[in-house]
């Protein structure tokens, strides 16, 4: 069988993963196999991590709801419920955004859950 030289096909490939791995630390930005392995785990977390930051988010607006919620004398769940059943749509990252920078805003939502709740138990 022939003998095969990759010469450049192999320098192109190596020298693509090397540009990935720029900014990395020691030889993860110098030597092809460290780099290479670098370069894939990173690639695998940031996938990871595209996912997660969506729940990680949903999470911290959920807590800040809940926080202006107990100011108003009601827990998070019971908002919520309030909310629905007052047939008021608002998402929670809005939710979250109203409880932040507009406190009108939330009180009004708040009461209005609180009467709805009120109302259902009557």
């Amino acid at each position: 069988m022939p003998r095969v030289k990759r010469g450049n096909v192999l320098q192109k490939r190596h020298k693509k993963i090397l540009k990935y791995a720029k900014g990395f630390r020691g030889s993860k930005s110098k030597i092809f196999i460290a780099a290479n392995q670098a370069v894939m785990q990173a690639w695998k977390n940031a996938y990871r991590d595209r996912k997660k930051r969506k729940r990680d988010f949903r999470s911290l607006w959920i807590t800040r709801i809940n926080a202006a919620a107990r100011i108003h004398g009601m827990s998070y769940s019971v908002m919520m419920n309030g909310l629905k059943k007052a047939n008021i749509e608002v998402n929670r990252k809005m939710l979250a955004e109203l409880a932040v920078t507009n406190k009108e805003a939330f009180t009004k939502l708040a009461e209005s859950a609180k009467e709805a709740v009120g109302a259902a138990k009557k």
